[in-house]
């Protein structure tokens, strides 16, 4: 058995839940936060045969699209701020990072 986290912007969330849903797959959805962009994202934690790995991946791959947005930088934190200008720069955001692990033990009460 296996514990498949994946780490998701909250964009792609409803559609990722629908699509787990539909091929029979049950998941844990949990708020969190990612530091990079101090943006909200949504964190899967899927318990899964081992022989079944392949297909809640490509669920996910399928529910989860890179986009780029624009993003204003945060201002330095104990520099000056007086010749700080905060250009916005385009960033890749969206996706998915996944965490495969191996599940010693699984109970279900």
């Amino acid at each position: 058995m296996k514990l498949v986290i994946a780490v998701i912007q909250d964009k792609d969330s409803n559609r990722l839940s629908n699509a787990l849903v539909q091929e029979g797959f049950r998941a844990t959805k949990l708020a969190s936060t990612g530091g990079f962009l101090r943006a909200g994202n949504t964190t899967f934690m899927i318990g899964i045969e081992d022989e079944r790995v392949h297909e809640v991946l490509q669920v996910i791959r399928n529910s989860c699209k890179v986009r780029d947005q624009l993003v204003t930088p945060v201002s330095p934190i104990g520099g000056s701020t007086d010749s700080y200008i905060p250009f916005p720069v385009e960033v890749q955001v969206g996706g998915a990072a996944v965490f495969v692990l191996p599940v010693e033990r699984f109970e279900h009460f």
